[in-house]
């Protein structure tokens, strides 16, 4: 009995009902906790809850969306009352030219948090922003150190100006963002329909990303260092001919039958493990934040170098930033944003044919019959035909890129009155960069029979922006407004030279002053003016009921006298059902709101004076023997050439449920490109082929869904997921009945048409029959469908599409103690890839070696196979651009998967730290697709807005094992 009594005394069950403080609604679902113990619970659907507790244990109430609270057990009931969370109430989100609350956008806004960079490690901004949102497909056009790639926010909305998006860093606008450090990034916001971009006029047409970088916050200094090393490797190798399967194939040929030929090429060589390597990189970054004296910092300094895993690629770069924003009074605020890169790389040649220096198709065509090196110490060659190997591609010229850039901006907030304030900042990005080429007289056929050769390029960039803005507040009974008006002056220069020699006596100096012959020399400047005004009211009645309107004005120096000014409206609105009175008892419903917005964009990102009639140098003319300067019309002038304008209508739903446990957002679509800046063929009669004009229209329209799911959010363990899928159809719905030919590949000519009816990226060709059991020769069903060896242009018909019909994303986040994982996926779906390296290395036309795929060749009459004879001619019949060499592009890519580490605040405290992070991360750990070639996610086009989805010898994507280890005071 006395053990009983002693039981109950100290431990008893407690109930009680967890309500919200504002409206005094039951919570459902909230985590309950005795602090320092095992013992747990939570509330049921009404809010109720009991647990096993001691008089005086500490209970811990904690729910997504609201502030936790401790409570002492010191009775058998308790009523608990907990407060949203403000700081996610309030959560802002930064667009065009101020900020509002997430709650409050009516627009299609996509945020991508600074928080979710911390479980990655990347050297490129596009690796943050891939399959993290709905409606922006980031494609990377290679595995390059530094290298190039596509973003596309709603699919692809030009032909000739451009397709990519706009980058505001730090209110500074940039196309470039290849020299920014992912590391400095606070958030990004993407802008992804009109009503939220036609604030950035004629610049928004295809989207705008919002960077901001990281502010001081804390009081206390913050000085964290981070450092990391990883190891890429080419994930896939593609079998080809050994030497001897080499030799069959030549022989078969009718090349290298008379006897004792094959014995000077005895070698084996595998060019693929000399060129392909285990790549390394390292990082190490410092930076120092805080806040006091009404002064806000940070700054940060990092270098950067990698080695990439193709032989002699390499990329080093080296950053200083520094944010800084003064309270200089109450109503004076001033403060500056500037980077400063220091960058260089050095590129290998791909998307080429290996005669034309290309490695990576080096590797596959190179015979393995033959060494690196003649006797005599050149390079050696392919016996049949005088290119060199892959490592005299990589390994015989001196190259080098580099650039020294500064962006960023000052500004100045004066508060006029209460609610009035006017901003004005000043933006600045000047890069000064240079590139140098030395092929040595020496060691190569080529620089031998060049004798040397040494290219020197400079390019000079310069950008200003002045803005003034004044904003206004105002919040009277249930009505809130917001007024933002200003003027943007914006002025871009460009100045490039080029100079080319030839001719060197030696290898001692290797830039152009040693050359004897000048063969190029050429040198230019540009000017671009944007002049604009812009305004924006934002207004909410009763925080139900919410409404944005846009206008600017544009001015562009790029377009004709009568046409140089361009107009972009927007409106949007938007529902908060959830604040109505017939939803408030839906407990579950946290937020509920319809949206909808319609406008207008425009897109002026063309060639400088393209409305002049403009003359070109360098027709020279012989009089009286001697040889005279002349010059010739360039283009034909166009007074009317005006702004390519983009028209969006949007319509979403965002759904909070649980709490904010439970967030789902959709938006639908449609986004019509019109008076395209199109080249339109003129009658010869004119003396001009074409002419740039407004012409032309694309069409995209699509689905997104974004899903956000809080799993499990106990005191130890954690589980949140992110999904998101998109849905896009592009179409090419007016080219004024012309039809353009794009994606040329060597030998084989054009794989893309761009047509009305079909969508951009279409691949055009002949449907592809099958070998003729009886001639080897390959047959393609032609446009009546009978089947020909010989067929005509008219046979030529859409063969593939390169755009997905999906594209998606799937982030699980988990965390146990001090233990975390991050597995993120990225995946596209029905998209097709022109595999045109088969092209080279299957068709057996020429001496490049081929892939083993051509062991099961078509050789003797009756022989059932897929793979034709060997030409002795060098004809291309039997590998015409056809449906055989489309396939499948499709792919689910684990992209990163990364574990981590954070030591305990008791070792912290012993070893004087505020944290130390261990981590290993692991990029492209594997990937799930049927294509055939090195790499799926691969663009011979690179940055190009008509050619996708083709492989033609491309720098493949690396896998990747990276550890670091981030430590602040």
């Amino acid at each position: 009995m006395l053990l009983c009594f002693s039981a109950a005394s100290f431990a008893q069950q407690v109930k009680g009902t967890v309500t919200d403080t504002a409206t005094g609604m039951t919570i459902p679902g909230v985590n309950i906790l005795v602090k320092g113990s095992t013992a747990n619970a939570a509330t049921d659907m009404d809010g109720n809850f009991t647990i096993n507790a001691k008089q005086g244990d500490v209970l811990v109430f904690s729910y997504i969306g609201y502030a936790s609270i401790e409570v002492a057990a010191t009775g058998s009931t308790l009523n608990v009352k907990m407060k949203e969370d403000a700081q996610l109430l309030q959560e802002v989100v930064v667009v065009g030219y101020g900020a509002q609350r997430k709650k409050d956008i009516t627009g299609a806004v996509a945020v991508v948090d600074g928080k979710k960079f911390e479980n990655r490690v990347t050297n490129q901004l596009s690796s943050l922003l891939q399959g993290q949102t709905a409606g922006v497909q980031v494609t990377s056009n290679g595995g390059k150190p530094g290298g190039s790639f596509n973003v596309r926010v709603r699919g692809t909305s030009s032909i000739t100006a451009g397709s990519d998006p706009i980058y505001v860093i730090d209110g500074v606008i940039t196309s470039d963002t290849r020299a920014l450090n992912p590391a400095d990034i606070e958030t990004m916001s993407v802008l992804k329909d009109a009503s939220s971009a036609a604030i950035y006029g004629s610049q928004g047409g295809n989207g705008v990303v919002i960077i901001t970088t990281k502010q001081g916050k804390s009081e206390k200094p913050v000085l964290t260092y981070e450092t990391y090393t990883g190891f890429q490797t080419i994930w896939k190798k593609i079998d080809v001919l050994n030497a001897d399967q080499y030799k069959d194939l030549q022989m078969e040929r009718g090349l290298g039958t008379q006897p004792g030929f094959w014995d000077q090429y005895n070698q084996n060589t595998n060019w693929q493990d000399e060129v392909f390597r285990t790549g390394t990189s390292n990082s190490h970054q410092v930076s120092l934040s805080g806040k006091s004296n009404k002064t806000a910092y940070y700054l940060s300094g990092s270098t950067l170098n990698q080695d990439g895993a193709v032989r002699t690629s390499e990329m080093h770069r080296k950053t200083f930033k520094v944010n800084l924003t003064q309270e200089v009074t109450d109503w004076l605020k001033v403060g500056t944003n500037f980077n400063y890169v220091d960058y260089k790389d050095v590129d290998v040649s791909d998307n080429t044919a290996a005669g034309s220096g290309g490695v990576i198709l080096g590797v596959l065509n190179t015979p393995q019959n033959i060494g690196i090196f003649n006797p005599n110490g050149t390079y050696t060659s392919n016996p049949f035909q005088n290119w060199e190997n892959p490592v005299s591609s990589t390994d015989a010229a001196q190259r080098g890129y580099r650039s020294q850039r500064v962006f960023g901006n000052v500004f100045g907030e004066i508060n006029i009155l209460k609610g009035l304030k006017f901003r004005t900042g000043l933006g600045i990005d000047h890069s000064n960069s240079s590139y140098s080429y030395f092929l040595n007289p020496y060691t190569t056929s080529y620089g031998i029979a060049m004798k040397g050769i040494s290219r020197y390029n400079t390019n000079l960039f310069n950008y200003y922006m002045f803005e003034n803005t004044l904003t206004y507040k105002l919040d009277v009974a249930k009505h809130s407004f917001e007024a933002v008006a200003g003027t943007v002056y914006q002025k871009s220069a460009w100045e490039s030279s080029e100079l080319e020699k030839r001719g060197f006596a030696g290898d001692g100096i290797p830039t152009p002053n040693a050359g004897a012959t000048i063969v190029n020399a050429t040198a230019r400047k540009d000017e671009k003016y944007n002049s604009s005004f812009i305004s924006r009211i934002n207004y909410s009645y009763d925080d139900k009921y919410l409404l944005t309107a846009n206008f600017r004005a544009d001015g562009s120096s790029v377009f004709g006298p009568q046409e140089k000014w361009g107009y972009f409206p927007s409106v949007s609105a938007g529902w908060r059902i959830s604040n109505e009175e017939f939803l408030k008892s839906a407990t579950a419903v946290t937020d509920l709101k319809l949206r909808a917005g319609w406008g207008l964009v425009g897109n002026d990102n063309i060639t400088n004076y393209a409305w002049y009639q403009r003359v070109s140098a360098g027709s020279n003319y012989p009089i009286g023997g001697v040889i005279q300067p002349g010059n010739y019309p360039a283009n034909i002038e166009n007074q009317n050439l005006k702004w390519e304008a983009s028209e969006q209508i949007n319509v979403g739903i965002d759904v909070a449920l649980f709490n904010n446990r439970v967030r789902f957002s959709a938006d639908a679509y449609k986004k019509t490109s019109k008076d395209l800046l199109l080249n339109v063929p003129l009658p010869r009669t004119s003396g001009f082929d074409s002419a740039l004009m407004n012409a032309g229209a694309i069409e995209n329209k699509g689905l997104e869904f974004q899903l956000t799911t809080v799993n499990f959010d106990g005191e130890d363990f954690k589980w949140s997921t992110d999904l998101n899928i998109s849905f896009n159809r592009n179409k090419v719905t007016n080219l004024v009945g012309q039809k353009l030919n794009q994606g040329g590949i060597a030998g084989r000519g054009d794989a893309i048409l761009i047509q009305e009816g079909q969508p951009v990226g279409q691949f055009y060709g002949y449907q592809w029959g099958g070998v003729d059991p009886a001639t080897g020769n390959v047959f393609y069903i032609a446009k009546d469908g009978s089947s020909t060896f010989n067929p005509t242009d008219d046979d030529k018909r859409n063969i593939g599409n390169a755009n997905p019909d999906f594209t998606y994303g799937i982030t699980n986040t988990f965390s146990y103690k001090n233990f975390s994982l991050n597995v993120f996926f990225q995946g596209s779906q029905g998209n097709d890839i022109l595999n045109a390296t088969r092209f080279d290395t299957e068709s057996m036309i020429d001496a490049k070696n081929q892939t083993t795929a051509v062991l099961n060749r078509w050789q003797q009459a009756g022989d059932i196979t897929n793979v034709p004879r060997v030409s002795t001619d060098g004809s291309t019949n039997n590998s015409r651009i056809s449906s055989h060499y489309v396939e499948d592009g499709s792919y689910l890519r684990l992209k990163a998967l990364t574990i981590g580490y954070d030591l305990s605040k008791t070792v912290l405290d012993k070893i004087g730290l505020s944290a130390l992070r261990l981590y290993a991360t692991g990029e492209n750990l594997f990937t799930i697709t049927n294509y055939s070639g090195f790499d799926p996610e691969v663009n011979f086009g690179g940055t190009s807005t008509t050619v996708l989805g083709i492989d033609y010898g491309t720098y493949p994507q690396t896998r990747n094992i990276i550890f670091g280890i981030r430590a602040s005071l």
